[in-house]
This record gives structure tokens, sequence and C-alpha cells, in this order.
């Protein structure tokens, strides 16, 4: 199997994004359902199963590589050795469609 990313890192960055996205919620005062007793979607803590974490890495790293990959053959196209970011603004749409 290929060099993945490291699931530490992608789960530090999903807790990031889940914090940021819950202080979002507290400033717009959603109406808290209870799920249980004493438990609310608000006190409780998001976490991620690690199966969850190696699948979210692998689609990451198939997500750059084929991302990496198209850019490529837009700069060789154009007769040019490296990727500049407009080779990746190119192919970015399409992309984000096949993904």
């Amino acid at each position: 199997m290929d060099a993945t990313f490291d699931p530490d890192l992608i789960h530090a960055i999903f807790k990031i994004v889940w914090s940021r996205r819950a202080e979002r919620n507290e400033e717009i005062d959603v109406v808290d359902i209870e799920v249980g007793t004493g438990t609310s979607k608000k006190s409780r803590p998001t976490t991620a199963n690690p199966s969850a974490l190696r699948v979210s890495c692998e689609l990451l790293r198939l997500f750059v590589t084929e991302a990496i990959e198209r850019a490529a053959i837009i700069a060789e196209a154009e007769g040019i050795n490296k990727i500049e970011p407009t080779h990746l603004e190119r192919i970015l749409p399409q992309l984000l469609l096949d993904f």
C-alpha cells in the first residue's frame, strides 16, 4: 500500500472543523434536542472511529494523487515540467465532480 496521510493529523483536522462548527452553532442558538436522559447533542463529544479515519486518509490520498496526475497532464501538454497553481485551477472543477 502507498504511503498515506497520518490518521492522527486527519483526526486533529476533523476536531478543529468540529469545534468551529460547534462554536458557530452556539452563536445561532440552535434548539437543543434531547437524545437521552441528561444527554444533549451539545454536551456529547464528537469522535471518529479508527476505521473511518483510515478510510478518510485513503480517500484524501487518492484525491491528492488524482489532482497531481491530472495537473501534470495539463502541464505536460503545455510543455512545462513543473505543475503550477493554474494547472490545479483548471482541473479542480472536473475533479470535484468526479469525487
